[in-house]
């Protein structure tokens, strides 16, 4: 394994530093995030669409690199969570991202939740090109003030 430079761990739980408060502000990240929502439930093919456009923009037209994985499954996630924090729906968000090389053994994954399934929800992207696949899990659990 090659040493490359300290990176810091990506968690999803983390706001990109572009998205949070300024500092000094006496609302936490939360909070300022927290907005109206006249729209019941998650909707996951809004979700969907959004986290497909950032696949495609790290992905797209790439082959599959092992050296770079570590970096695109980071901007994946890093830029699926950012965009979906600024849709400003109550809610808070994981997500996660797997990529494989393409091969005859396939890729199997799978989750399950225990929450309310009238306001909290999932979504799953699947991925492909002709030599890797990629699926992001989008878990979204609303918040009740």
């Amino acid at each position: 394994m090659e040493a490359g430079p300290p990176r810091r761990p990506v968690c999803a739980c983390e706001f990109p530093r572009s998205l949070a408060p300024p500092p000094g502000t006496a609302k936490s990240t939360m909070e300022v995030y927290h907005r109206p929502c006249d729209e019941v439930g998650f909707n996951a093919e809004e979700a969907h669409n959004v986290v497909k456009e950032c696949i495609d923009a790290v992905l797209g037209g790439e082959d599959y690199n092992q050296n770079n994985i570590n970096q695109w499954t980071a901007s994946i996630v890093e830029q699926s969570l950012a965009h979906l924090v600024k849709m400003g729906k109550a809610y808070k968000y994981i997500v996660t991202c797997a990529v494989a090389q393409r091969s005859a053994y396939g890729f199997h994954t799978a989750s399950s939740c225990f929450w309310d399934t009238t306001s909290d929800g999932t979504c799953t992207v699947r991925w492909e090109n002709r030599t890797m696949n990629c699926i992001v899990n989008i878990f979204a659990i609303a918040i009740v003030l």
